[in-house]
């Protein structure tokens, strides 16, 4: 069954519009929940009059920050304790970014609700704003939070007097002597956008009291019981009081890793006593959920004239928002998920993470290793070019392999630095090999007349497997009457097929057919403890703990049906659905030992499996993207021709599966490195808040696609697996902006790469040639 490219279990019912989305629930005397938000970019809320939108007929309920508690949370979607500052709360009594909620309003409808936002008189202080990180941390700029206090244990805000939410520093090995070794020191600096999830389905929460009283939250979730834990601390409510549970998900991509509508909801439904559900217009999506972090790094190196690298040190300054919410992570994720993927004698980094009035930026899929491997594999391509070396042999040279460790990953021992994250496979290097030779890397190019050039570019990656030291999975297997399994774990299928996946590990593990098993997922009062769907970690967690519910199970079957067959449980094993000896079937099934221990007089019990899983490692899948391209330069229109993508997953559970995520991950790279960013005016006001206006790849858009994927087992994942959702995005951006320089000798440094700024370029090389490295 693992290693097969099995059916989706929920195939089906997508093709036909079976699954029910959070949008899809109807209550009897639900209510409609809208948003009334913020026409400033930081203003303080001092007063609001809701007189005559509560006058209308039908309209119930309405709150501001007053009429809910002020309790400081975190909303990011991680293990307690949260790696960020409790800088909001579920409506602020100061707003910081123009969106930020103000009020809520619950109606009979939603038109009505509507209609009562604009009845609303708010009245507020405004106060001054900044909108760069460059100077938000300047003395004498708005100083948007002030220092929160935190229980020991808890991060606190890192500098508030300069607006540092978040700062990352490592240092490893005499990086100034290493320096002084190089024969070159290399500086560049790179600039990323605002980019937005464009998930299908926005965010959607449904809030009701049950029957004991309980707060019931149907909620399209990445993270539910990282919701609960987080909801019942927003609204001063004992968690056993609060049920989350996420219904199918139409994409989450990091978005909806966050507490975003949740508190809201629930305020909501608690004031009403009546179910309300909130869902998100597709405008509010983009102006007012969550954003990739935009970010300014800086690279250094110094190279011998061999092509050895001798000293990286990367400076990376992100823009968070309003609010930390991912902030410390994804600053140090740009830097620890990235330069560990070159050999260097010393390495330096420096991440900040700075406050300004911008929506919230959180977690987006890559989660900081998308903007440290454009600048970083565009600085690699940089630094070949000066050495006059092919930039595939220059990373051949300098690329981390098997049998080492990640030198980002060392930390404080009892002897001074220890190696953290292992090596323990890769298959890099074949990657290198298949895809170089798939898009023709070293076969003759012709040569580039007329106004359309033609290009070919490459990147590395490496990614990670969950978070070492910071993930929890688990499932539990209940064997029912007819030998199928009901599997229930708190995993979190939002799209990407991993309800199929598990399944097909429950089914390897136990010996079964994958129709016997019954997944059922993510209800926080049924389901076992899950960290949720993030860190690419579902499959290699969650993977892992299912995969020793299955064992369980399957021991306590054979245990049973060794008694029926008065043998020795070694002798025995489950094949087909059958129990086997040594000498082949026994006639028993597994329905046959499910009849014996839930109706027989000798071993009446009910049989289920249970594992829990957890892992010191975050082994990294590899990926080598390469790319075709052509420049049109008269227009500045690039154009994909060819995209391979050649990715190390350790084993494949299933390979449709697996190549899905990688095509998706790259198209979604295709779209930041060409088309997409959120834009703003002077006031903070987001200009393109829309499909219409804000561009994403499009089939029309898509080059020949062709994905490969390299089987190198990893020993500590199960059945021999890695991660495979993120590590896809990293690679089209630094790849097609090496591309372009190949066509045309422009290097473009910020994204995204539009005909405007590759016309520009084209004029300033023209100009002046030697502006072209």
């Amino acid at each position: 069954m693992v290693g097969t490219s099995a059916g989706r279990v929920d195939g089906r019912g997508l093709v036909t519009g079976a699954p029910v989305y959070t949008v899809d629930y109807e209550m009897p005397n639900m209510l409609h929940a809208r948003i009334l938000r913020s026409p400033h970019a930081h203003a303080r809320v001092l007063k609001v009059d809701a007189s005559k939108a509560l006058a209308l007929k039908g309209v119930q309920k309405v709150l501001w920050w007053k009429d809910v508690p002020q309790i400081p949370h975190s909303t990011s979607g991680v293990p307690h304790p949260e790696p960020a500052p409790y800088d909001t709360c579920a409506l602020n009594s100061t707003v910081r970014y123009k969106g930020e909620p103000v009020a809520l309003v619950a109606a009979e409808n939603e038109p009505l609700a509507e209609k009562a936002l604009k009845l609303i008189e708010v009245e507020y202080e405004i106060l001054p704003a900044v909108f760069d990180p460059a100077e938000a941390i300047k003395p004498g700029a708005p100083q948007l939070h002030h220092q929160v206090k935190m229980e020991p244990g808890f991060k606190m805000i890192y500098d508030p007097e300069h607006n540092i939410a978040a700062h990352g520093e490592y240092e490893f090995g005499d990086v100034e002597a290493a320096f002084g070794e190089a024969d070159f020191v290399i500086e560049r600096h790179y600039e990323t956008p605002t980019m937005c999830h464009c998930a299908l389905e926005p965010h959607a929460s449904l809030a009701f009291l049950d029957a004991y009283d309980r707060l019931n939250v149907v909620t399209s979730t990445q993270v539910p019981f990282h919701v609960r834990r987080q909801l019942a601390r927003a609204l001063d409510l004992p968690l056993r009081r609060i049920r989350i549970a996420k219904p199918r998900v139409g994409g989450g991509f990091g978005g909806k890793q966050e507490m975003v509508l949740e508190p809201l909801a629930a305020a909501l439904a608690l004031a009403t006593r009546r179910p309300v559900r909130l869902v998100l217009p597709r405008n509010e999506e983009f102006a007012a959920s969550r954003v990739r972090h935009a970010s300014s790094i800086t690279l250094r190196a110094g190279i011998t004239r061999e092509g050895q690298i001798t000293a990286l040190e990367m400076k990376a300054l992100t823009n968070t928002g309003a609010y930390a919410s991912h902030s410390d992570t994804v600053a140090h994720a740009i830097g620890h998920k990235t330069l560990g993927l070159y050999k260097a004698r010393a390495y330096r980094y420096l991440g900040q993470a700075v406050y300004t009035n911008r929506p919230v930026a959180g977690a987006f899929r890559g989660y900081g290793a998308t903007q440290g491997y454009f600048a970083l594999e565009s600085f690699i391509d940089e630094l070949a070019f000066e050495l006059k070396m092919d930039p595939l042999a220059f990373r051949r040279l300098n690329h981390t392999g098997k049998g080492g460790y990640d030198p980002m990953d060392y930390h404080e021992g009892l002897n001074g630095l220890e190696p953290g994250r292992s090596i323990t496979s890769s298959a890099l290097p074949e990657c290198l090999d298949v895809g170089a030779k798939l898009i023709g890397w070293d076969e003759p190019r012709p040569a580039n007349e007329g106004p359309i050039k033609r290009g070919f570019g490459m990147a590395i990656c490496m990614q990670g497997s969950g978070v070492a030291n910071r993930e929890l999975g688990g499932a539990t297997l209940k064997l029912n009457d007819d030998g199928s399994f009901n599997l229930l774990t708190g995993a979190t299928d939002i799209g990407q097929g991993s309800d199929t996946v598990l399944s097909q590990i429950a089914a390897e593990a136990l010996g079964v057919s994958i129709e016997n098993i019954l997944l059922a997922s993510a209800d926080t009062d049924l389901a076992v403890m899950d960290y949720g769907a993030y860190a690419s970690s579902t499959t290699y967690i969650t993977g892992m703990g299912v995969k020793k519910a299955a064992e369980d199970a399957r021991r306590q079957i054979l245990e049973v049906a060794a008694e029926m067959c008065e043998t020795d449980p070694a002798n025995l094993t489950i094949k087909n659905n059958e129990i086997c000896g040594p000498y082949g079937k026994t006639g028993l099934t597994v329905s046959d030992v499910a009849y014996e221990t839930l109706y027989g007089t000798k071993n009446r019990t009910q049989i289920i499996g249970k594992g829990d899983a957890i892992s010191t490692e975050s082994p990294p899948p590899f990926f080598a993207q390469f790319v075709e391209l052509e420049v049109d330069t008269e227009t500045g229109l690039v154009t994909l021709l060819r995209s391979v993508n050649v990715l190390d997953l350790g084993k494949a559970v299933n390979p449709a599966l697996a190549s899905g995520q990688v095509e998706g991950a790259v198209t979604m790279g295709f779209g930041y490195a060409l088309t997409e960013e959120l834009r703003f005016d002077d006031s903070g006001t987001v200009r393109n808040a829309g499909f219409v206006d804000y561009k994403v790849f499009s089939p029309l858009d898509m080059p020949q696609m062709q994905t490969v994927l390299i089987e190198d087992p990893e020993p500590t994942g199960p059945y021999g697996l890695k991660s495979a959702g993120e590590v896809g995005i990293n690679g089209p951006a630094p790849a097609i902006a090496n591309a372009i320089f190949n066509a045309t000798g422009l290097r473009l440094r910020n994204l995204p790469m539009t005909p405007v700024r590759v016309l520009e370029g084209l004029e300033t090389i023209a100009n002046q040639p030697d502006l072209s490295r």
